[in-house]
């Protein structure tokens, strides 16, 4: 026991984890009121909600919610060449049904793999009998436009869009990662069915570590792109939008899921309240002292978005930072 102890639990005590028991407790209990759950457990609530702030999502197509509307959805798709349909209150990635072309009558996944309007009826009905929402519940088909893949990291990825998993604790950006689908995980960037995760430097945006299944890589698996070479592009703005998302919801302990669209710029794709700890896998770094040094704040909700920023990045970056003028100081003790 004790030498279990002196190799596994030890090395993660100083590395700072933070584990699922504190997680939940510390601060997703503690920071998130229950009352605001819903707000981004439901990807329709939080689509709206980002609309009435200004906050850049996909396109709205449409929202299924009825039988009825199911037989009809031929005429609600009609024209689009591409559109993805998601459970409002699905997780983990399930549910998730990404069309990239339409051909004579005929839908085409992202694998290239042909379906027809029977089996995106089919799966329409199954978002609405609950099949893939939280806890079994009943649910809505949201379709919405196709993210295109800003061509910088196109690359990066396979058969997938590439998104940005921010923390954002009391407003102010704590960790992030970049998640990149690949073969193993269907075109999904999700680290559980084996998407590459890709930890990224708050400060900069650039790379600082990659890992895939939880053992570290260095190149993708299927493009063989160097990872350790990846510089997020819009970077301030990314970071700006994660803010705006925490600003709007009202929630503490907040993951952030972003996209870099080629004609939008950065999007919000959804919000989660109840954020995986495996970005501490790809970053090799806990969450936990960063966590600790935003609880110091006594009042960050009166900082600026670019001061929050600037806290982030002078606490948080793995790159040397220039030094800090006087007039640019935050004052964390207001």
């Amino acid at each position: 026991m004790f030498n279990f102890w002196r190799t596994r639990i030890k090395p993660l005590y100083s590395m700072g984890i933070l584990g699922m028991n504190r997680r939940n407790i510390s601060y997703i209990s503690a920071y998130n009121p229950r009352y605001l759950m819903p707000l981004v457990d439901d990807k329709l609530k939080t689509k709206q909600l980002a609309l009435e702030h200004d906050v850049p999502v996909p396109e709205m197509i449409g929202v299924v919610d009825s039988q009825p509307a199911i037989k009809n959805v031929e005429l609600l798709l009609r024209g689009q060449k591409s559109f993805c349909i998601k459970p409002a209150k699905g997780s983990g990635g399930k549910g998730i049904l990404v069309i990239i072309r339409v051909e004579e009558g005929r839908y085409y996944r992202s694998n290239g793999q042909p379906i027809e309007l029977p089996d995106i009826q089919r799966h329409l009905s199954n978002i609405l009998a609950g099949l893939f929402s939280l806890g079994g519940a009943m649910d809505v088909a949201i379709v919405e436009g196709l993210i295109v893949v800003d061509p910088f990291l196109a690359e990066y990825s396979y058969e997938g869009v590439p998104d940005i998993r921010l923390i954002v604790f009391r407003g102010v950006p704590v960790m992030s990662m970049m998640r990149l689908s690949c073969a193993v995980s269907q075109g999904k960037a999700n680290l559980h069915q084996g998407a590459v995760g890709v930890g990224i430097d708050v400060g900069s945006g650039r790379a600082v570590n990659a890992v895939q299944r939880d053992h570290r890589v260095s190149h993708h698996p299927d493009t063989g792109c160097d990872l350790m070479r990846l510089a997020v592009p819009r970077w301030q703005e990314l970071l700006e939008l994660g803010c705006a998302c925490s600003d709007m919801t009202g929630l503490g302990y907040l993951g952030v899921d972003l996209v870099l669209d080629a004609n939008q710029g950065p999007v919000l794709l959804e919000l989660n309240a109840r954020p995986g700890l495996s970005i501490q896998i790809a970053n090799h770094a806990g969450l936990l002292p960063r966590l600790r040094e935003i609880e110091k704040l006594k009042n960050p909700a009166r900082m600026s978005v670019r001061q929050r920023i600037d806290f982030a990045r002078r606490h948080f970056s793995a790159e040397p930072l220039a030094p800090v003028a006087p007039s640019e100081i935050i004052p964390v003790s207001t």
